[in-house]
């Protein structure tokens, strides 16, 4: 009888753990899933004179950690844009690193913004921080979003105030071989 009782007692707590487990967490293990792994985009909406229209669009889920996600995002033979995702105390941080060429950082560099809160499973929105309202101030109602499912990501920013609005779409169903590495990267 102890041992039936001992053995629901631990079945309880692994559920209980299990349903205690934030909705940023989830986003987060859901995203980790797809490391190492690449995937092709589509435009959805774009604002007029966007130069990423007919090129080739590659996100590639290239380093995970328990902290830090990096999405390097690839647009036609650009690659100075990554993604940088960071959990921290039950938010998730978006932040964009540019890099020229050579590796160095573009002076427009580490803009985005941080989860106001522990959002869904499926979505994580980034209101711009102090720091991209400092270095970009046309981009302090920026507010980014990205939504995630089993079949699908998608990258968004909407400039508040504005007809601004960018969606890149991708299919996690459908892997493209990996890219090398980004610019900055080894």
């Amino acid at each position: 009888m102890k041992i039936i009782i001992s053995i629901s007692l631990f079945f309880l707590a692994i559920s209980a753990s299990a349903q205690g487990k934030s909705e940023a967490f989830k986003f987060w293990e859901s995203l980790k899933k797809h490391c190492n792994k690449s995937f092709e985009g589509s435009l959805l909406s774009t604002p007029a004179n966007d130069d990423f229209a007919g090129k080739k669009l590659v996100m590639h889920v290239r380093a995970c950690d328990d902290n830090t996600i990096r999405i390097p995002f690839f647009v036609g033979d650009n690659k100075s844009r990554t993604w940088i995702l960071t959990f921290e105390n039950d938010r998730i941080q978006l932040k964009h690193d540019h890099r020229h060429e050579d590796g160095s950082e573009d002076k427009v560099t580490q803009y985005g913004g941080k989860a106001t809160n522990s959002g869904s499973a499926n979505i994580q929105i980034f209101p711009a921080d102090q720091q991209t309202t400092d270095l970009l101030p046309h981009a302090s109602t920026n507010v980014w979003w990205i939504t995630l499912d089993d079949r699908s990501f998608s990258y968004n920013l909407r400039r508040m105030g504005s007809d601004r609005l960018f969606t890149v779409f991708f299919d996690l169903t459908k892997t493209v071989e990996n890219p090398s590495a980004p610019w900055g990267w080894k």
